[in-house]
């Protein structure tokens, strides 16, 4: 089983033999984040972890394409786009939208929770559950809509 420093490694020598400059320093700049974390947490990184290191880089990328847009720089935010979606690639599979707001609406009534309080309980339970197969936003958008009453 190769860790995920490999996966991105043999992902870069790939795009390297292709020319996909875009993809090269996506690629890099991953490897850096990888390292810098080994280097840091002075051991190799973990699956989770890497998995957050992912979540931290397409995070930034869509920040910076929104800033770009607001700028009237379509192409910088294009390449931080495309640079997201190469990141997205690392990610497991999302579990759907509807998936997640069965399961929320099954928690809440079985524990019989209520209001923004439970926001906290159902959020942990939920990532315990899913973990990186849920998008921790979208996560936290249904959880308010249930809790509110609002399906």
């Amino acid at each position: 089983m190769t860790t995920p420093q490999e996966r991105v490694q043999d992902d870069l020598k790939q795009a390297m033999k292709a020319g996909d400059k875009i993809r090269v320093g996506c690629l890099r700049m991953l490897l850096t984040e990888i390292k810098n974390e080994k280097i840091r947490a002075g051991e190799e990184v973990s699956d989770d972890r890497f998995l957050g290191l992912v979540r931290k880089g397409i995070k930034q990328r869509q920040e910076s394409a929104e800033q770009f847009h607001r700028g009237d720089r379509q192409e910088q935010a294009e390449k931080e786009e495309q640079e997201a979606a190469m990141l997205e690639a690392y990610l497991p599979a999302q579990v759907s939208e509807e998936d997640l707001t069965a399961a929320i609406r099954e928690l809440v009534a079985a524990e019989g929770l209520s209001g923004p309080a439970a926001m906290g309980q159902v959020m942990k339970a939920m990532m315990a559950r899913f973990g990186a197969a849920a998008d921790g936003r979208v996560l936290s958008r249904i959880a308010r809509e249930v809790l509110a009453g609002n399906p």
